[in-house]
């Protein structure tokens, strides 16, 4: 009975990440369909073609990524997983954080080395 319960939680412990991919993926390419499919029902109705090129511009556009803001997250749990591996866990924590925090102060370097586009076009 050990044997088979020790089976079964390691088949289990394997499926799990690839179910959340599946999860991800699923509701990725749902939230895409219906992206289109509003973009389909709107074009029916528009008379001017270049409406519709600045519907499909504005339905794509991402926000730019604020390396700076980021940093600073960033920077802040790797010093709470350091705090709290100097506080409860131990060592392996501590270097964790020491890590996450490394790669805060990498991204904040970035934000100031590279500034966003559009600020620096207005200024």
């Amino acid at each position: 009975m050990d044997e088979i319960l020790r089976t079964g939680v390691a088949y289990f412990a394997i499926s799990v990440p690839i179910i959340i991919v599946f999860i991800v993926f699923y509701f990725n390419q749902k939230e895409t369909r219906q992206k289109y499919d509003a973009l389909a029902e709107v074009s029916k109705n528009i008379q001017n073609p270049n409406d519709l090129g600045a519907l499909v511009a504005a339905m794509d556009k991402k926000a730019p990524r604020d390396y700076k803001r980021d940093g600073v997250i960033t920077l802040f749990v790797g010093i709470g997983l350091f705090l709290f591996g100097r506080v409860a866990i131990g060592q392996i924590l501590e270097g964790v954080g020491l890590l996450v925090g490394a790669i805060g102060i990498g991204l904040l370097i970035a934000g100031v080395f590279f500034p966003e586009k559009e600020k620096t076009q207005s200024e």
